[in-house]
């Protein structure tokens, strides 16, 4: 299993040097030398084709696979040395130092940083001068990431106090990390020991993290697809209540963002979308978020519930 983003970063970019090398390599060949599952190389070969020789796309990755072999059909394309203009090279500097000082980062990784960073500040000339006048400061997810991080590369455990806002409570629990993720926020999926049971943590909602010496020793779990609906972030069944929420045309934006069982379109131009939810409670937010753009009709108490979060926040205003 791959380690960790930075394990896949490093990967990937050796992966292109590899490919160029080996034209219609494959792929269970591939797999086997840099360690990995052939369905992990797979995902790495989705991403490829995404980058290319400018942060402005540039000449893209044509790589791609029959699931047997893999091809490269542009090596030549991307083969010229990279040329920056000047804000890609101010942009890459500035994102580079403020990496270097996250804390948690493996000081080899941290030293390769700094050299490869040293490197572009002796080509970029005076443009290396303007960006260091800026700087970045990472909020408290950004040494949350790094703790999970490493916490996944040694295998770790680790203790947090993480906020609910669906009960509006801070828990203590130890988890032991399995993959960081991003959609929309970044997130960790470990198994945790509290619930015995796994658990998807959003990392700016970690009030507080330590890393442990107890060894990490998640059991064995198929990792979901989640951009499948139905094993993605958000799980609903059959069995979960059904809420049903009506919005004006400023709303429609719930049925691209909330997995939903039908959403009907209102003479307004607005919408009625049934969804389901294992916390109905937590739709209140939903409904203090949408404001006038939407309302939750049903269940009766959870619209009730709503209207008075609604007037509470209103009195804290004096309104």
């Amino acid at each position: 299993m791959a380690g960790n983003a930075i394990d896949q970063t490093r990967r990937m970019l050796s992966l292109v040097t590899y490919l160029r090398e080996r034209p219609g390599a494959r792929v269970a060949e591939v797999a086997r030398a840099f360690g990995i599952s052939e369905d992990e190389l797979i995902a790495d070969l989705d991403v490829l084709p995404l980058c290319g020789t400018s942060f402005r796309g540039g000449d893209l990755l044509d790589i791609d696979t029959d699931g047997e072999r893999i091809w490269w059909h542009n090596p030549d394309d991307v083969a010229e040395p990279l040329r920056l203009a000047a804000d890609e090279a101010t942009a890459l500097l500035v994102a580079a130092r403020a990496v270097a000082t996250l804390p948690g980062l493996r000081e080899s990784d941290r030293e390769a940083l700094l050299r490869a960073t040293a490197k572009l500040e002796a080509a970029a000339g005076e443009v290396a001068g303007a960006s260091s006048r800026l700087s970045v400061t990472f909020e408290s997810e950004g040494g949350v990431f790094a703790d999970v991080d490493r916490a996944i590369s040694e295998r770790r455990r680790l203790w947090l106090r993480y906020y609910s806002p669906a009960r509006d409570e801070v828990t203590e629990r130890e988890v032991d990390p399995i993959r960081l993720f991003a959609v929309g926020h970044t997130y960790v999926e470990a198994w945790c020991r509290l619930s015995e049971a796994r658990r998807t943590f959003r990392l700016d909602r970690v009030v507080e993290i330590k890393l442990l010496d107890e060894a990490s020793d998640p059991p064995p779990i198929e990792l979901r697809d989640l951009s499948d609906p139905s094993t993605g972030l958000v799980q609903t069944g059959a069995e979960d209540p059904e809420v049903v929420v009506e919005t004006g045309p400023g709303g429609r934006w719930v049925a691209e963002y909330y997995p939903h069982d039908s959403a009907e379109e209102l003479p307004d131009g607005g919408l009625r979308i049934t969804l389901r939810a294992p916390d109905p409670g937590s739709l209140r937010r939903l409904a203090l978020r949408l404001g006038r753009d939407g309302r939750i009709v049903a269940p009766q108490g959870l619209a009730d519930s709503a209207r008075d979060a609604a007037r509470h926040a209103l009195a804290a205003y004096g309104e």
